[in-house]
This record gives C-alpha cells, structure tokens and sequence, in this order.
C-alpha cells in the first residue's frame, strides 16, 4: 500500500507551509500530492506550483470539478501537466455539488452520472491525441452548421495514458468509476465497512467492463492526528467541525452524498441529526452530535502503533492508495505528522 498527501484547498489558513509539506512528503517517497477545489483557489495553479519545486512525488487533482471546464480545457490542462512535471500527474475528476455547480458555475446539478461519463470519453479522446469529434446529450463537437471542424490536442503528453481518478461515494457512481476509471478517490472510509460501501460497487463496474481490480488504484483520504493513545478522544475532537460539515452540511438536505453514506454505515438517526442541527445554523450542536466512533472509523488518530494497526486494516480491505490529512497547528506538528505516516506503514509491514 502506497501513501499520498492532501494538501485540502489553498486558502485554507495553511498556505504558507504547505510548499514544505509537499517537499517532505516527496523526501519521504510518498507516492502523491494532490489538491482540492471548490470555489476559491485552482487545482491546476496548485499542483503546477508543487510540481516546479518537487522532484519524484507524482501531482493529482482532487478534484478538477466537471461544471468548471469543458472537457477539451480539462484534456489540455491534463497533458499540459503531465508535460511540466515530467509524467507526474494524476487526472482527478468530480461533479461537485448541487450548490457549487448551479451556485457558481451556473451549471445544472442534472444526470451526473452520464454527465461524467460523456465527460470522461471526450477527455480520454482528446488526450490520445486523435481528431475530437462528439456526439452526445451533454456536448457535441464541432457544433453543427457552424466553422468548426475536428481538431486534435498539440501539446505531447509526458505519457501516452494519464491515470483518471474519479471522486465517487454513491453506489451507482462507483460502479460506473470501476467501468471507466483507473481508481477511485473516497472520502469518509471506514475499514470496517469499505467492502460494501465503496469496493463492491467497484468490483461490479470492472466486472461489467470485463476486468478485475488489478490495477485498479483505491485511494481514499484520512485526516490524521498523532498523540497518546489516551488522548484519542481529544483527536477525535479536533474533527469535529470537519465532519459536520460534510455530513450536515455538504450539498442540500437531499442531495448530501456524505449524509447518505453516514447512513450506509449504520449511522442513520445520528447522521439525521446532524442534518437538521447544521442546517438549522446549530453547527457546534452538529458538531457535538457526531459520535466518537464515526470519526474514529473515518480517521487515523492515537499512536504509531495504533495508526499502524488501521493501516493494515485499510491495506486488508482493499485500500492501494491511503491519501494523509496531517492536522496540526504548527509546520512542525504537519510534518511529524506525515514522518509519523511513513513510520507506521513500515510498521504494519506495508512498505
């Protein structure tokens, strides 16, 4: 099992040290960086920052939001990527949320699973270089009765396939990730119950497409928290805006992705809960709301050897990729964090 690092979203309060993180998780030999997007700061900026002062840890976007850019735009960004950075980069793609995607973009939140897969065919089409020509519900290219006519992407990848990641937490959008993606980027993971709420799903949708999870990259992200196995609780703590947030938060009360899966995993009058105080403007009471246990299942927290102990547990459910979150309040705090990760892969033997 490999280890990865998220660098969450710039603008986040942590900007300064972020550049450090990077180049000591690449000195560590973790094996990617990635960055997030919402509606602040760019992904692709991000990574081409990280990218220029860095030498092997590959870059990743998670995510490059669909309603944001055309497919074309996105196949250019990719390739232009992988181009600067030496064959580095890692195409991480979602649909965002209701509010994100008809709030900002002015995009209609509508069938975003064939939106996605419409999206992803075009992208790949356009990557491998070949006159890109589509006709879809979603995009059709070059318009009809117009001057345009079918053309094809001038800049060379690094490499003649870029890894397509896709940030997936329904059923049906998981499966359709295993069908027509390289991995899956997860959030909210319990080892406990990955099989059934992310990797089975998985496993249909390369099932359909007629192949295996070979090869097939699980990368879910986990905040992590190093202390005394004692101070767990507090750990726990430290989480518990963040879980509100999404879990309450995220989306509208219909459509938060997060909420659902909480339910999935056995969490249904808590995530309930959680729901109606947030959005009701109570976030501390959300907040206080999120069972200890959730958050322990979702996140790494306690002592080398019990962060070790999870790692084999996510390693044993099917995990390949265990992206890190290293909280602190210092620099210092964030890359003992991530020393501390490294120490206990190679503790559980998974090096």
């Amino acid at each position: 099992m490999r280890l990865g690092i998220n660098l969450g979203y710039w603008g986040a309060g942590m900007d300064s040290d972020n550049l450090a993180v990077a180049q000591e998780a690449d000195r560590l030999g973790y094996s990617v960086c990635w960055a997030a997007e919402a509606y602040g700061s760019d992904a692709a900026t991000v990574l081409s920052w990280v990218a220029a002062q860095t030498e092997r840890i590959d870059i990743g976007s998670a995510i490059f939001q669909i309603p944001a850019r055309t497919p074309a735009m996105t196949a250019m960004t990719a390739a232009t990527l992988d181009s600067l950075s030496g064959g580095r980069f890692r195409l991480g793609l979602g649909v965002s949320g209701p509010q994100v995607s008809e709030g900002w973009y002015g995009v209609k939140f509508d069938k975003p699973l064939a939106r996605t897969r419409e999206y992803v065919d075009i992208v790949r089409k356009a990557m491998s270089r070949e006159r890109l020509s589509h006709e879809g519900e979603h995009w059709t290219l070059p318009l009809p009765g117009g001057p345009g006519k079918p053309l094809k992407l001038t800049v060379h990848p690094q490499r003649a396939h870029i890894p397509l990641y896709i940030a997936a937490i329904g059923p049906k959008n998981l499966q359709q990730t295993g069908e027509i993606a390289d991995g899956a980027l997860l959030i909210f993971p319990s080892a406990d119950h990955l099989e059934e709420t992310a990797i089975s799903h998985i496993r249909a949708g390369r099932e359909k497409a007629g192949k295996t999870l070979d090869g097939f990259d699980i990368c879910p992200t986990l905040p992590l928290a190093v202390g005394a196995d004692k101070d767990v609780s507090a750990l726990a703590d430290m989480f518990r805006p963040y879980t509100a947030l999404y879990v309450g938060g995220m989306g509208s009360r219909k459509q938060n992705f997060y909420n659902q899966l909480a339910r999935r995993m056995g969490y249904e009058k808590e995530a309930a809960e959680i729901q109606d105080k947030y959005l009701s403007g109570d976030k501390d009471g959300a907040a206080a709301a999120i069972p200890e246990r959730l958050i322990d299942q979702t996140t790494l927290l306690g002592s080398v050897e019990r962060i070790a102990e999870r790692m084999q547990a996510y390693a044993a459910a099917g995990v390949t990729t265990l992206t890190l979150a290293p909280a602190g309040f210092t620099l210092e705090d964030r890359l003992a964090s991530l020393r501390a990760g490294t120490e206990a892969l190679e503790r559980a033997g998974l090096a």
